[in-house]
């Protein structure tokens, strides 16, 4: 079975994680279909936006505990080329030249809140719980870093990077992750809005305009290729590490952390 829906509508193409059961997340599979499904999308001359979500009650949950499993058990240059896999799809929606909404109909964590942050704009539910995490594991949000850090600000990540805490929607609204938090039954109407604004603008001058705003902000997809090496080297290093093995085996095993305090 397919882990990702695609529906096309108006012009508009609709990709939705399809992993309800385990929240959304990510594993090897889902990841090389979800980047296949945006790139084909960005290609695509039929296609004017792209709304991506998920089914179910979450958004995306992250990385999938049975993927973990393995990556906890698998090679530093294992680990590295797995984590280029996640790079590229996470660049490929930040480049993708199509206007992209990410419709958060849930809970974003890790991954998930990367592919929030790489949409163009993001529209929630004021219901939903977001998360870095990924220190409490003896790790680092590395792939996603510098898209996370685009959204919210360098202060605001700095916060969450170190401290791994949840946060709700309004939070999320505020330090820019979501440019709107709305209640469940409103949320097809708002990002049904944002749509109807970008079929008044000229195709070729908005995807212009995605890529002037990237280019201001000193963003390619030259340096974000260099970066993404840089970072898929940082994690995988830190996934073999005697802490990372730590994090990681006490999760899975759900149990605290040798240096978590009691």
């Amino acid at each position: 079975m397919p882990l990702v829906q695609i529906a096309d509508h108006d012009a508009v193409r609709r990709i939705t994680l399809d992993r309800p059961e385990l929240h959304n997340a990510f594993d090897d599979h889902l990841i090389a279909e979800l980047t296949a499904a945006i790139e084909a999308a960005g290609s695509d001359p039929t296609v004017r936006a792209v709304v991506l979500s998920g089914a179910g009650a979450s958004f995306s949950a992250g990385a999938d505990m049975n993927w973990m499993r393995g990556m906890a058990k698998a090679s530093e240059q294992e680990n590295r080329e797995d984590s280029l896999k996640l790079a590229q799809l996470m660049r490929s929606l930040q480049f993708c030249p199509k206007p992209t909404v990410a419709r958060v109909n849930g809970a974003a964590y890790g991954g998930g809140v990367g592919l929030v942050a790489c949409c163009d704009i993001a529209i929630g539910v004021d219901t939903a719980k977001f998360g870095l995490t990924e220190v409490k594991l003896g790790l680092v949000p590395a792939v996603i870093s510098p898209y996370v850090v685009q959204a919210i600000g360098l202060r605001q990540a700095r916060r969450l990077f170190i401290t791994g805490e949840l946060f709700d929607a309004r939070a999320a609204q505020a330090m820019g992750l979501l440019h709107q938090s709305v209640a469940a039954d409103a949320l097809d109407d708002a990002v049904d809005s944002v749509l109807k604004l970008f079929a008044k603008t000229g195709p070729k001058a908005q995807a212009q305009a995605k890529q002037l705003a990237l280019r201001m902000a000193g963003t390619t997809l030259a340096s974000a290729e260099q970066i993404d090496r840089e970072n898929a080297t940082l994690i995988a290093r830190l996934r073999v590490s005697e802490e990372g093995q730590e994090g990681l085996s006490a999760f899975l095993d759900k149990r605290a952390a040798a240096w978590a305090a009691h």
